[in-house]
Formats: structure tokens, C-alpha cells, sequence
């Protein structure tokens, strides 16, 4: 499974790509607006993280009309080779990825919560579909369980003529909340994480490894005095 970090922060990227295990980033409004984003500076912003990851950078349209999404993809995709354009699963959203595809524009559909919107998605030619996993468990539901139905479905077939370049869809695991959320997307087999920087942090800490690390610690010193 591949991970990408959730978030518009660029210290957070350059300090995730530090470790050699990150494979791209996806961002959001509310993500930039977390920032302090400014519309104006939103572009450039954008053409910086790409330079930082050299994987699939997800910007989002915020547009609502089929014809403004094509269009703001269009310019999305335009501010660097990486950039992936983010797209709700709406009616209006497919027409609109179905033009972007066709282009040769790579399309995450966002906000997907169903087996049928996951294959409408990969059939109107979208390169990753994000099942939001942690706005299930919001509303008491397992989220986990509908990922898993997700990539069983879109498993069942072969999605490689609808995407751009023949690529089959990727299913990326989104609203991730913690490191358990992560374990239960790889077991079921999603080929991405989008995680926020906090919880890839919690994906490398454990009682068990600080405490084996203070008993190796101690015993070096005990080496060294000796």
C-alpha cells in the first residue's frame, strides 16, 4: 500500500518525504484554509508542493457546474505534470471527468461512499476514487467494511479501458483518523492511504519500541562505562 500525506502544510511534506516512504500528497480547501491559504496565492502554492513530491499532487475544483470543473481541471493540471484534479462523485462530476479523462487528466473522484459511485467513477474514466472512511464511523456506520466493498467491487474488473493511458483505478483509503484506520486499509487492500501528517506520525510509534529502545540504550551505556 502506498502512502500519501493529507495536507496543504509544506513542512509537513518535506518532513514526510524525509522518510523516504511517502508516494504523493493530497490537499482540499479546508485543508489550505487551514493554512492561512490565500485564493490568490493558491496556484503557486500548489506548483511548490509538486516540487517537493514528485508523485500524484490531488487539487481540488471547487466548481459546481460540469463545464467550470472541465475548466478548472484544465488549469489545475496545467500548473505542474503531477497535479491529479480532485472531483466529487455528483452528476455533474462525472460529465465533468469523463471530458478530463478523455484529455488524458488524471481525476481523483472524492466524496465517495458506495460501491455503485466507485464504479461509476472508474467507468467515466477516474485514475483513484477516495472512499472517506472515518465520515462512516461519524455516523455509527463501519468504515472500514465499506472500503472493503469497494475494492472487492472494482476488483472484480477489468477497469484498465477507462482511465487515461489504459491505467486501472487506484482506490486511495481517505478520512483517515488513526494507525488502526491505516492497518485495516491494507488488510483489505486499498492501494492508498491518504493520511493527515499527526496520524503518519502514530504509524511509527509504539510502547514496545520506545521502551526496547531506552532498554538498548541503557545496556550501551552500561557497555561504554565498563
Amino acid at each position: 500500500m502506498k502512502f500519501f500525506v493529507d495536507t496543504a502544510d509544506l513542512d509537513e511534506i518535506r518532513e514526510a518525504s524525509a522518510w523516504g516512504a511517502l508516494d504523493g500528497v493530497t490537499t482540499n480547501p479546508t485543508l489550505y484554509a487551514r493554512i492561512g491559504g490565500k485564493l490568490a496565492d493558491f496556484p503557486e502554492h500548489i506548483r511548490r508542493i509538486c516540487a517537493l513530491v514528485p508523485g500524484p499532487v490531488s487539487a481540488e475544483s471547487t466548481a459546481a457546474g460540469r463545464k467550470e470543473i472541465v475548466r478548472e481541471g484544465r488549469e489545475l493540471a496545467a500548473l505542474a505534470p503531477n497535479v491529479v484534479v480532485k472531483v466529487p462523485v455528483t452528476v455533474e462530476g462525472l460529465a465533468a471527468t469523463r471530458v478530463l479523462a478523455d484529455e488524458g487528466i488524471r481525476v481523483n473522484m472524492t466524496l465517495c461512499f458506495t460501491v455503485p459511485q466507485a464504479i461509476l467513477a472508474a467507468r467515466a474514466g477516474a485514475r483513484y476514487v477516495s472512499p472517506f472512511v472515518g465520515r462512516y464511523d461519524d455516523i455509527a456506520e463501519d468504515g472500514v467494511d465499506r472500503l472493503e466493498d469497494i475494492v472487492v467491487a472494482l476488483g472484480n474488473y477489468d477497469l484498465s479501458d477507462c482511465g487515461p493511458g489504459g491505467e486501472s483505478i487506484e482506490v486511495i483509503a481517505a478520512s483517515i483518523r488513526s494507525a488502526h484506520h491505516v492497518t485495516q486499509a491494507a488488510l483489505v487492500g486499498a492501494d492508498i492511504a491518504t493520511v493527515p501528517f499527526a496520524v503518519l506520525r502514530k504509524c511509527l510509534s509504539h510502547p514496545l519500541t520506545d521502551k526496547g529502545l531506552e532498554a538498548f540504550n541503557k545496556d550501551w551505556e552500561k557497555v561504554k562505562n565498563a
